[in-house]
């Protein structure tokens, strides 16, 4: 693949990782609308957000970041942290350098 091929792919999968992290950390953030029902939907969603953070982020990031994503959304209070953007932040621009 040249160069040019290269930096477009990587520009596209990192615009799509940052409205994917969005979009998943809204949808994790969504459980305040419904107070009895957010601690419910917390335990279904906590597996499908670590797998889900797991898939997009390979490796290492991936692996730590699903398990604290797991974690996030079971332990009530933690719901506001962004975890999926945080990753994204950290992949995209943290450890690029």
């Amino acid at each position: 693949m040249t160069k040019e091929v290269i930096e477009n792919t990587s520009k596209s999968n990192k615009k799509r990782d940052l409205f994917l992290s969005l979009l998943f950390d809204g949808i994790g953030m969504m459980s305040y609308l419904v107070p009895v029902l957010g601690t419910l939907s917390d335990v279904i969603w906590a597996p499908i957000a670590g797998l889900l953070l797991l898939r997009m982020y390979k490796g290492t990031v991936g692996a730590v970041g699903g398990v604290i994503v797991f974690i996030e959304e079971l332990l009530p209070g933690l719901d506001f942290i962004p975890t999926f953007t945080i990753t994204w932040i950290y992949t995209y621009l943290i450890k690029k350098n």
